[in-house]
């Protein structure tokens, strides 16, 4: 099988990355991945003419995205170059040659018609299992999915990171035996153990939640330098007023020692961004006696430093269960989105596994 992707986009306006990184997200999650991927403008009518045809010539499947100003037009091109019509339908299918057409505005929903017309054309359906996990290296992720790749040639592997959150995607034919699909997953368990908080498609704040409720637990959350970003998160979980109780957004320090009684020697001695800030704001909230469960960050996102020798990136996060609060200490590289949304992740990732 042999696939292609055309863009046919207004050469003034940049690509919608995201837009195509969600089309590109379903096709890998249906199994099925292009060998070819190229723009062309849509005012460029020879370009666009040579490139169709080539893909006419030598892909069985082509997908075509434009505006949606530009579907007439491409259409009624298509039909010339395929001698058929769309009749309504989102492709032709002419002696096992397939077109397929969609607008950039409406990517997804095409993408998964996409999906299952070529589940129908090839006479093959996939199902998928995830294994979710944080901050696990590359090295190790795509070396267990080298060796789960042994156990089941049929099964195809996605990796998706988003600043440290990543979701391993197998997708796998519903003719492969359960028990390959087992031992893949099992595989990759073991190699990733100390990363892996789901194995299901949930997101790390739904498995916290998850946590937190079975446990019978509530959680706060204190934060300096993620922007309130934990709490956010938390928030966006249906039913979170059950286990969660406050969120600080403490950056002053006249903030940490008024509403979380961090003692002003700590601040003067170790600096704002220290591990025994971070303790003392965890330690706080658990002095409230209203929660359960405590995070705590302090940190350096950047742009710059602050008035001390500590670097950018420099971040601890403190979880404080019962009594007990344990500060770990970080070194973010990248810039301050990167540095923030990475350290929110390794956050909710910690009080996950201080419940586990």
């Amino acid at each position: 099988m042999t696939n292609c992707l055309v863009v046919i986009r207004n050469k003034k306006l940049n690509i919608d990355y995201g837009a195509l990184q969600s089309l590109m997200r379903v096709f890998s999650g249906g199994c099925y991945y292009f060998d070819k991927i190229t723009a062309v403008a849509f005012d460029d009518p020879k370009l666009i003419s040579r490139q169709l045809n080539e893909c006419r010539a030598g892909y069985e499947n082509t997908v075509v995205l434009c505006p949606a100003e530009q579907c007439k037009a491409v259409a009624e091109y298509l039909q010339k170059i395929y001698c058929s019509s769309f009749d309504g339908r989102i492709y032709i299918n002419v002696e096992g040659a397939s077109v397929l057409l969609g607008t950039i505005e409406e990517c997804v929903p095409f993408a998964e018609k996409c999906v299952v017309f070529l589940n129908d054309k090839y006479g093959v359906k996939y199902d998928k299992l995830y294994v979710k996990c944080v901050s696990a290296s590359p090295q190790t992720v795509y070396g267990a999915i080298d060796r789960a790749r042994a156990l089941c040639k049929d099964a195809a592997f996605a990796v998706y990171d988003e600043f440290g959150d990543q979701t391993i995607e197998i997708s796998y034919s519903s003719n492969t035996p359960k028990m390959s699909a087992d031992a893949v997953v099992r595989t990759i368990v073991s190699a990733l153990e100390e990363h892996v908080y789901a194995l299901e498609n949930i997101s790390l704040e739904e498995r916290l939640y998850d946590l937190l409720k079975l446990r019978r637990m509530k959680i706060s959350v204190a934060e300096s330098f993620t922007g309130g970003g934990i709490a956010s998160r938390l928030v966006s979980v249906p039913g979170i007023s059950e286990v969660y109780v406050e969120g600080l957004n403490t950056y002053a320090n006249s903030s940490k020692r008024n509403r979380l009684g961090v003692d002003e020697f700590t601040l003067k001695q170790f600096g704002a961004v220290s591990d025994n800030t971070a303790y003392e704001m965890a330690e706080g909230l658990l002095k409230t006696g209203m929660c359960d469960v405590a995070i705590s960050t302090t940190g350096i996102a950047g742009p710059k430093s602050d008035n001390t020798s500590k670097p950018v990136g420099l971040a601890y996060i403190g979880v404080g269960v019962g009594d007990r609060v344990k500060v770990y200490k970080f070194n973010y590289k990248g810039d301050r989105e990167s540095i923030t949304r990475t350290a929110i992740n390794d956050a909710l990732f910690l009080a996950y596994k201080s419940l586990k």
